[in-house]
């Protein structure tokens, strides 16, 4: 039975998705009305109910192509037309490449039998993973409708998406199968990750990450060209640290910042991002004596991070995990908007140029300068730093993040969202579905 704890806490706006919350909605209104199979033959409420469903997503469909064609519209002019998917939610992200909603949800509806149920309407994951299935599909049409365009980049969440959370991938991992499968077709692999090493110790700590996979790599039974293999990237601390695997090495490495800095970053003032870490460094210690954690967590100062977490035998309650992070973040939003006291520049003392992201990694707290939407384009401009690459340029409609943190506050998948379509999954063993699915469609 779902605790009245877990009813509350998914009730809570910054644990929603507007976009999925209004079709689930929209998918109420037949369920309620049609779905009664008391008086009538249940094949036939199914094939009704199955209708109806798929005639809401054709129309979403259709709002989600009207939303695309005035977003690129507003790229040209400078008249900024409102699509009416967007009044309607108003928080909705960019897409980037249509989505056939209508097919993804028979495919789906033939998995979960969604049309079928009689007392328990479409839910939120049943929505979520429509939206995943739709993605996919929209990215591998690709290869049979535009040549010249394909997916070319595909980038990971560690924790809970190709492992388990503090886990670490073995050689017998399903994953590692699925990776291994998507470098031989020629694709970008990249794990973009909340953890953070630098470059002394962070070849071997994404080592011990990854293994199963770098261990596949080195063996005598990896049938992987050289070049295949050294198309797998990892980018740490979000956006902070990148790794590439080396064949000569058999083993990570480290690429300078100034290698692949995009710009802004490049740019960005050291005694400004110092000035954020040792502020959230104080708001966390202040937090941690707040809860009375002072016995039960520690603290952890990075260069460019820095979080809370809880000691072996010791956990963190969830509530408490989340008024941390909220509370971070409202700091954040105060100290880029108005930090008056920063002492060590006598320009004006504006801090909003740099992109900072406060998240709850399900056991702890960090807050990390940067964000993955910085990672994500990152990889896409260094890779083709060598524009005589055939995969040059890389677009976001031609690159996919998979992750399980996409709520609006307090995950740090969300950000991706503005560099790269995004599949939204809740375990590895869903990210293994939705790659048999984007393999299957690719060679299919």
């Amino acid at each position: 039975m779902t605790s009245r704890y877990r009813v509350e806490y998914a009730l809570k706006s910054h644990r929603r998705d507007e976009f999925i919350e209004w079709i689930k909605g929209l998918l109420a209104t037949p369920f309620v009305l049609h779905a009664d199979d008391q008086h009538a033959d249940a094949q036939l409420v199914a094939e009704d109910c199955q209708q109806r469903y798929y005639q809401i997503f054709r129309d979403v469909e259709m709002l989600v192509d009207q939303t695309i064609f005035l977003d690129e519209l507003n790229e040209l002019d400078s008249k900024k037309a409102i699509s009416r998917l967007r009044r309607l939610v108003p928080s909705l992200g960019r897409f980037f490449t249509p989505l056939p909603l209508a097919d993804a949800f028979l495919l789906e509806d033939e998995r979960r039998a969604i049309s079928k149920r009689r007392l328990v309407s479409p839910s939120f994951n049943d929505v979520r993973m429509i939206l995943n299935t739709a993605q996919i599909m929209a990215l591998t049409s690709l290869y049979k409708e535009k040549p010249s365009a394909r997916l070319k980049l595909i980038t990971f969440d560690g924790d809970v998406t190709i492992y388990d959370d503090g886990k670490s991938l073995d050689e017998h991992s399903d994953v590692v199968k699925r990776l291994v499968k998507l470098l031989s077709l020629g694709l970008y692999v990249g794990v973009v990750t909340a953890a953070g090493y630098p470059r002394q110790s962070g070849a071997e700590k994404y080592y011990e990450r990854l293994k199963g996979l770098i261990d596949h790599l080195n063996g005598e039974n990896c049938t992987l060209k050289t070049y295949q293999k050294e198309n797998l990237f990892v980018m740490g601390a979000e956006s902070n640290y990148l790794f590439r695997y080396n064949n000569e090495m058999k083993g990570l490495k480290y690429i300078d910042g100034e290698e692949w800095f995009l710009p802004e970053v490049r740019n960005w003032n050291i005694s400004k991002i110092n000035y954020i870490m040792d502020t959230l460094y104080k708001h966390l210690v202040y937090l941690r004596s707040n809860f009375n954690l002072e016995d039960t967590t520690t603290i952890i100062k990075k260069e460019r991070s820095v979080g809370i977490i809880p000691n072996p035998g010791c956990r963190i309650l969830r509530e408490q995990l989340e008024e941390m992070v909220l509370s971070c973040s409202s700091k954040l939003n105060t100290i880029l908007k108005y930090s008056e006291n920063f002492a060590d520049s006598t320009e004006a003392l504006c801090l909003d140029d740099i992109k900072v992201c406060a998240f709850n990694g399900g056991s702890d707290v960090w807050v990390d300068i940067g964000d993955k939407a910085l990672g994500v384009e990152s990889l896409q401009k260094y890779i083709c730093h060598d524009e005589t690459l055939d995969v040059c340029p890389i677009s976001k409609a031609e690159s996919l993040h998979i992750g399980d943190q996409f709520a609006s506050l307090g995950a740090n998948d969300f950000k991706a969202r503005l560099s790269a379509c995004t599949v939204w999954i809740a375990s590895p063993k869903e990210t293994v579905a939705i790659l048999d699915d984007l393999i299957d469609f690719i060679e299919g």
